[in-house]
């Protein structure tokens, strides 16, 4: 394998053509037909929602309708790695994952993430929390942490899936408190609702498409990982304020296309899809979600890319997180 900073260049490389309204011009006929988005979560959760939102907006401003196509499952990495193996034509996207970075590191992947995807825009990071049924008997955080602490081997503590943000941020949580806890592994934060509302599993870490059900009295958030508070629930406290150093986590992603694409349709696609973020309708799902606008045209983000994969990898070998 080359050395890493060359792998930096030729990632970095994959989005240095782009030149922003002036390539769209050089590119009238694409696109020509419709746009699939591969979205590897469930359908129903909020990165569902706020997918299918991007991809109404972004069928506005191509002309041609942009169509999700869910791909749950293998730690959110399976849209990574078919647009990987895709003809680079434009007509396949894919959010790209902090997991879908991390997880070539820790196994065997069928692509590597420093060379095979073209970045096309970042566009937002998850406001992750904790979250338990309303009438369970944990008011806050530190209670529920007492809990399982006073029961080890009892609580089972969902996330949206095995080895994704999540999960290791409940792991290193467990850890620092020393609690022998259970992780529970779902395809996505959709499908561990209903476990949590049913009573299978004591909490729940994912983001904010359960929000409405704390609205509605069935949830209640006892922590959030962002910086500050949010400001729809501002009762809840971050982990910062818990006591939790450095643990701020928003796990960023944004959208790549097939190793090889053209610049033209690069920035064609760049275009489309920086006007469906900034379209009115898609920044209301945004809000509504907690999500903040984090855009980086296709340049910016493959240097933060780069620069975040450098980082998993090193991260991976620092936890030895590698299993095979």
């Amino acid at each position: 394998m080359s050395h890493p900073r060359c792998r930096r260049r030729a990632l970095l490389g994959a989005a240095g053509a782009l030149a922003l309204p002036g390539l769209a011009r050089a590119q009238p006929r694409f696109p020509e037909r419709p746009i699939t988005l591969l979205v590897p979560f469930t359908p129903g959760g909020a990165t569902d929602v706020q997918m299918r939102a991007l991809a109404e907006a972004a069928s506005r401003a191509f002309g041609q309708t942009v169509v999700t196509e869910n791909r749950p499952g293998a730690g959110s990495t399976l849209g990574a790695a078919t647009v990987a193996r895709a003809k680079p034509d434009g007509y396949l996207v894919a959010q790209m994952t902090l997991p879908a970075l991390r997880l070539p590191f820790m196994q065997r992947m069928p692509y590597d993430p420093r060379r095979d995807f073209t970045p096309v825009l970042h566009l937002t990071g998850y406001t992750f929390g904790v979250l338990v049924r309303a009438d369970s008997p944990w008011k806050t955080w530190r209670e529920l942490v007492a809990d399982a602490r006073a029961r080890p081997g009892t609580h089972r503590w969902g996330n949206t899936g095995a080895n994704g943000t999540p999960h290791l941020a409940m792991l290193e949580l467990a850890e620092r408190e020393k609690l022998e806890v259970e992780h529970i592994p779902f395809r996505g934060e959709a499908d561990a609702y209903p476990a949590l509302l049913g009573g299978h599993i004591e909490a729940q870490a994912a983001g904010t498409g359960g929000a409405q059900m704390v609205v509605d009295g069935q949830l209640r958030f006892l922590n959030f990982w962002t910086r500050e508070r949010v400001p729809r629930f501002p009762e809840v406290p971050t982990l910062l304020e818990l006591g939790y150093e450095g643990m701020v986590i928003t796990s960023p992603y944004g959208l790549v296309a097939p190793p090889g694409l053209d610049p033209g349709i690069l920035g064609v696609l760049h275009e489309g899809f920086r006007k469906a973020l900034f379209d009115p309708s898609h920044l209301a799902v945004l809000a509504r979600l907690d999500q903040p606008v984090e855009y980086l045209n296709s340049i910016d983000y493959a240097r933060v890319m780069a620069e975040t994969i450098d980082a998993e990898e090193a991260r991976v070998r620092r936890l030895g997180l590698k299993t095979d």
